[in-house]
This record gives structure tokens, sequence and C-alpha cells, in this order.
């Protein structure tokens, strides 16, 4: 068995069964002339062997990494330069993993770990963008005028050990490291989790205030639907006074999380606010006692908690923020706050409204999974409240949507659990509990996966993981507009135990 280290490429068009059912015959042809005029010849030019196509990506293996890196920005820019003239729905991109390490070679082709992960980083690059891991990262800083998002580390599908994931910022670094105070916050909304302060009389729990940092930035990246600044950006920070607002600006973030931690004896208290950084106002605060018994295991407990309520607090805010935004002047995102906001209020008139501004936001943004998302949630909910007059054809279109959306961002979390929600109404069972697992394995703090996984188990009448995905859901998200289901499905999961009187209790 021959073994080499090497800098593996993959790279794949983002929905291509969507270009091709849209326009068989002119996405053939446009890929074709990406192929032969665009990414070819970068990968000629950087020493780059094409190991196997597919047909619509492909692996390539380089004996440099910067040159690996090069040639994947260079194409990326090219298609998004060469592209620019088509309508938004139609324009073809790649999404684009470059990883280093030992791959065994196998004649013409290449196997092993090092080639699993690089197809698993461009499974979860962004539409147009490059996902590196930090074997790569820590080879190309300083030698390509290229900035990094670090995305923490992330648990990849077939891989035992967790990997440390970087976005490329496909802009130069002097224009993505803007000076102190003039940062632009992104149009999605962003936060910030600033260094815990170790409050303890003896001042020697600094490590634990960091990893509970640290922690809760790598759960919250997570997230599809807000951006989440890096620890080496956050941290600079670390040790001195912080005005909330002057570090929002100089962040380009609208939210900020701070927290603190007091140890005494065998007790730990752990503090944590999420804040508006543009007006100051507090979002969300919570203080956490407990016991050391197991340091880790409370510091898994407390940044479980944290991101699984930080996460809805943060987008409530921007749901409730665009509410009172003039719908003439909003942008894409805007209108998917705003559908969100009527979505969840459950009525036929709100629901009509969602799927008004959904409308509106896929307009704007034809690229936008969330706002698929919403639009298929409110398809469900007509059947689900009796009030769809025709259940078949709310189905049909919800399906159509979610899968749209995971087309879109197959790392969205909430769009392979509305895709999982929409295949249990349809009696695809297998497809429900798969489409679940897949949205727990991208984020694990996501309590609507949880509360839909556990539905699934109490109807399948598995009591037992019913009751413990569903107690989790309620432990993650107390206060989420969905909570009266996972007393629901409880109810159901107690009934199916023959536990009749814990059954009412719950229902």
């Amino acid at each position: 068995m021959t073994r080499r280290l090497a800098a593996i490429l993959a790279i794949d068009m983002v929905g291509y069964s969507r270009h091709v059912e849209a326009d068989e015959a002119g996405t053939i042809a446009r890929q074709k002339a990406h192929r032969r005029d665009l990414i070819e010849p970068a990968l000629r030019a950087h020493g780059g062997r094409v190991v196997k196509t597919t047909g619509d990506g492909m692996l390539v293996e380089f004996a440099s990494v910067v040159d690996a890196l090069d040639a994947a920005v260079g194409i990326q820019r090219a298609v998004a330069e060469t592209e620019a003239g088509q309508p938004p729905d139609r324009r073809i991109q790649y999404r684009a993993g470059i990883n280093l390490g030992d791959i065994v070679i196998d004649g013409d082709d290449i196997l092993g770990d090092g080639v699993n992960i690089a197809a698993r980083l461009e499974g979860m690059a962004e539409p147009g963008g490059i996902s590196v891991t930090a074997s790569v990262f820590d080879q190309v800083i300083g030698k390509l005028d290229l900035a990094f998002d670090d995305l923490g580390q992330q648990q990849l599908k077939n891989i035992r050990k967790p990997v440390r994931v970087y976005r490329v910022r496909l802009e130069s670094a002097d224009s993505a490291e803007p000076a102190p105070g003039t940062a632009a916050a992104p149009a999605r909304p962003s936060i910030a989790v600033l260094p815990f302060q170790d409050m303890s009389a003896e001042k020697d729990q600094e490590y634990f205030a960091d990893g509970i940092a640290e922690d809760i930035i790598t759960g919250l990246s997570k997230h599809n639907g807000f951006l989440v600044i890096a620890r080496n950006s956050s941290f600079t920070y670390k040790g001195r006074p912080v005005d909330i607002k002057q570090a929002g600006a100089e962040l380009g973030v609208r939210y900020v999380l701070e927290g603190s931690v007091r140890r005494g004896g065998d007790r730990v208290r752990i503090t944590g606010q999420l804040i508006d950084a543009v007006t100051g106002a507090h979002v969300w605060a919570e203080r956490y006692d407990r016991r050391i018994d197991d340091l880790f295991a409370v510091q898994d407990e407390i940044t479980d908690s944290i991101v699984g309520v930080v996460a809805p607090e943060l987008l409530g805010a921007e749901m409730r923020r665009a509410r009172r935004l003039d719908p003439a002047g909003m942008d894409a995102w805007d209108c998917v706050m705003r559908a969100g906001w009527h979505a969840w209020r459950l009525t036929p008139e709100d629901g009509a409204q969602a799927r008004t501004f959904a409308a509106q936001a896929m307009a704007l943004d034809p690229g936008l999974a969330r706002a698929r998302v919403i639009h298929a949630m409110c398809d469900v909910w007509d059947v689900l409240f009796g009030r769809s007059a025709d259940p078949a054809r709310s189905l049909a279109s919800a399906d159509a949507m979610a899968r749209q959306a995971v087309d879109l961002d197959p790392r969205d979390a909430e769009a392979q659990t509305v895709l999982g929600m929409v295949a249990l109404f349809l009696r695809r069972f297998d497809e429900s509990g798969r489409r679940l697992d897949t949205a727990l394995a991208i984020n694990p703090n996501l309590a609507f996966a949880h509360m839909l996984g556990g539905g699934y188990h109490a109807l399948s009448g598995q009591a037992g993981p019913a009751r413990r995905m569903l107690e989790t859901a309620l432990r993650l998200s107390p206060r989420d507009p969905a909570n009266h289901w996972c007393h629901a499905f409880l109810g159901l999961a107690a009934f199916a135990e023959g536990e009749d009187a814990a059954a009412v209790e719950a229902a």
C-alpha cells in the first residue's frame, strides 16, 4: 500500500439537478464551457491532477497546498465573473473543499481520510465558496492575499474526529479586515462571543471561562441563520473593559454575547447576556448555578444550554426588528425574518403574510434557502390545522420548497428538519428519520429537530428515545413556540408505555 501527503481539492456544482431540470441542454453546455475555459486551465497552471470526475464535480490532487488554494480561488472568481450576466436563479456556482492529508494510492485513484475530508468540506462550503481544514490554513496563511473565518471544530460525516474548518473570504485580506470602527455588519444577523470574565476570588478559572466562550462560538457556528465572528477577533477584547456598542461597531456585528464565571468551593455560577450592540438593549440574560462534580460535564451542559437558547433568542430579536420595518425598504433577509414572525403566529392570515414575505425574499435573493423553509412550514401548518382545501397539493408544495432549500444549502439544519417533517406527513418514515438525523448531525443544538425527532419516535412507539429527545428540546429552548407539541408527544410516549396519568398530565 503506497501513501503520500497531498493537497486534495473537491469541487462540485451547486444545485445541478435543479439547473438540469430547468434547462438541460443549456446547463450541460455552460458547465462544459466552464471546465474547458476556466477550470481545467487553472488546474493545469497550478500543477493539479484530475483524479476523477462526476457529472457535476471533480477530485483533484496537488503537490502544493498553496497551489491548490490559489487554483480554487481563481476558479471561483472566474466563474462568478462569467455567470454575472445570468439571472440570479440561473447562475451556476460551485462549492470547493481543500484538505492537506495522507492519501492512499490505488492505481490512478486516491483513497483514504485525506480524500474523504476534502469531499465533506466541499459539501459544507457556501455556494461560490471554499472551505479548508486547519492543516491547509496553517500552510497558506500569509502566502496568499486572503482572509479566513474560523468555523471551529466540525463533526464531518463518517470522520471519527472533529475537524477544524476555515471559510475562505473571496476578497483581498485588506478589504476583508476593516480598520477598527469601520467594520460593516453583514445583511444577515451577526454575533460576537466575547471572552467570559473570571470573577472568582482566586482568579484561577480563566481556562474554564475561555473554554465556555470557545465552545459557545463553536456551537453557534453550526447555525446557518447568522454569522459568528471567529475567536481570534472576539478574544482581542480579553482582559480589558469593553463598551458593547464600540465592540459591536469594531467587529461589525449587531449582537454581542458576554458572560462571567465565578467559582467558590464546589460550586460555580455562570452568567450570560445577549445584547443588541446597536441599541444597547438586553435581548436575553440567564444565570446558571451548578455543583462541580465533573467540570467538563458542567462545561458541556452549560454550553449546550446557552447555545440552545441564544440562537432562537437572536432570531426572535431579528423577527421583531423586521416587524417594525417599512416593507418597501426591506432587503431579502429582512423579508425572511418578517416571514418567520408571521409563520410562528400560526393563524391563516399570518400564514398568507408569511408566504408573501417569503416570496419577496426569494425574488430578491433566489439563493436564500431559509425563505423556502418558511414557505414549506406554512404549507404544513395549513394541513396540520385543517385549513388546506387540498392537503395533497399543500404537502406537494411543502415537499418541493423544502427540497429546493436543501438543494441550495445541504448544511442548513432547519432545511433538513423541515424536509424531515414533510416526509413524516407524507408517510415516508425512513426518509424522515434520515433527514432528522442529518439535521442533528449538522447542529446538535437545534431544538426543533429534537422535537420532531421525538415526535417521530413517539409515533413509532419508541417511548424511551422519544422522551429523551423531547426533554432535550424543552431544555434547549424552554420558551419555544412549538413546545406545546413537545408536551403532546410526551403524552403520546407515556400513553404508549401504559402511563395514562402521565399522558394526561403531559397533554
